[in-house]
């Protein structure tokens, strides 16, 4: 049966993914994006000189989802995780996915099996995972996940790239995605990321971004995709890395309100944003300028921070059991700085956490 037909004939689909959706925007909250790859958390490891093997992935994980119930609450609605951390338990033998329902926390999971190249461009690259995903979704959301997410990249060169080869290609992986992840009764998050790489100003991420998400949501129509049960984790619009000519607050809310209004449907139900490398503190500065920005924004436009919320949590574990309750701190902190700030309520410098100004850019970012 198609998607359109199975959700038309399924109206309690339709209202359990719109439901956990409007769950994980709720006002104030968004999402620790907990869902590095084995790779990638050995990266953050190395960072502070701690090995990259279970046992200490699993003891920085449970630091995360243990922090004190009643203060993360308050900030964190959804949680992405790895594979390998959905099956892991806490020291005292509680199911990670556990610790979040105890805090409210809704679990989510990392579902693309990474980037690919894609032949016949200039280095740009897919997303490969869909062969199999309809078996994992189905048994993700028996184990407790009702989100998910699955990552695509895109890249500014000149004013060649990306390719309309690329942008499509994306689009349409991202859009055969969020149809399995709703048959199988999960939320998708739909992440179409252009990488900050480059020395393109303000003007061509904004012109990009917009080619892209009309491109996503296109595709997304003809998939049939329920887009009140999908939420979007975009790039904010930034000027490249390597730009001369920096961007305030002010100008990268505007580029970024517009960009939306112009291509996202208000029947998505919330815009979660990627950090895309820009230290706490700015991640934190510019949302909170987004959500300030006048205008019509008919979704909640909130976080969705992985290292933009973890680089002073790290900082402040630095691998040693005795500082688990200082490195929790940090995370509440954060956590609450952006809460703040999807809300325009964040007042710049007002939280001082241990890495919140360090720049957080890695090029050519992989998960």
């Amino acid at each position: 049966m198609p998607a359109e037909k199975y959700l038309k004939a399924d109206p309690e689909l339709k209202a359990e993914l719109k439901k956990i959706a409007e769950q994980i925007v709720a006002p104030g909250k968004g999402i620790l994006a907990a869902d590095e790859s084995t790779a990638t958390i050995g990266k953050r490891l190395e960072g502070i000189s701690v090995e990259n093997n279970e046992a200490n992935r699993k003891a920085y994980r449970e630091l995360l989802f243990s922090t004190n119930k009643d203060a993360i609450s308050q900030s964190i609605s959804g949680v992405i995780l790895f594979h390998e951390t959905l099956y892991q338990k806490a020291e005292n033998g509680t199911p990670f996915v556990e610790l979040m329902k105890e805090r409210n926390i809704i679990p989510g999971i990392k579902v693309d099996k990474g980037i690919v190249p894609l032949f016949g461009t200039d280095d740009e690259c897919t997303t490969q995972g869909l062969d199999d995903l309809q078996a994992r979704c189905i048994q993700y959301k028996k184990d407790g996940c009702h989100f998910a997410k699955w990552r695509c990249v895109l890249k500014i060169k000149g004013d060649k790239l990306p390719s309309k080869l690329a942008i499509i290609e994306n689009a349409n992986v991202l859009a055969r995605y969020a149809s399995i992840c709703q048959s199988a009764r999960i939320v998708p998050i739909v992440e179409p990321e252009i990488l900050p790489d480059g020395d393109h100003d303000l003007a061509r991420c904004q012109q990009v971004t917009e080619e892209v998400l009309s491109a996503v949501y296109k595709a997304l129509n003809d998939h049939h995709v329920y887009l009140e049960g999908t939420l979007l984790k975009p790039n904010m619009v930034t000027p490249g890395q390597q730009c001369p000519k920096r961007s305030t607050p002010q100008e990268i809310a505007s580029a970024t309100v517009i960009a939306l209004q112009r291509t996202v449907p208000p029947a998505v139900t919330g815009i979660t944003f990627l950090s895309g490398g820009q230290s706490e503190e700015e991640a934190s500065v510019n949302l909170d300028a987004i959500n300030k920005f006048p205008g019509k924004k008919p979704w909640a436009l909130t976080f969705s921070y992985g290292r933009a919320l973890q680089a002073s949590v790290l900082k402040a574990w630095g691998g040693k059991a005795d500082q688990v309750a200082a490195a929790q701190d940090e995370l509440i902190k954060r956590a609450k700085a952006n809460a703040l700030a999807c809300q325009g309520k964040y007042k710049a410098g007002s939280v001082i956490s241990k890495a919140a100004s360090v720049s957080l850019h890695v090029k050519d970012h992989k998960y």
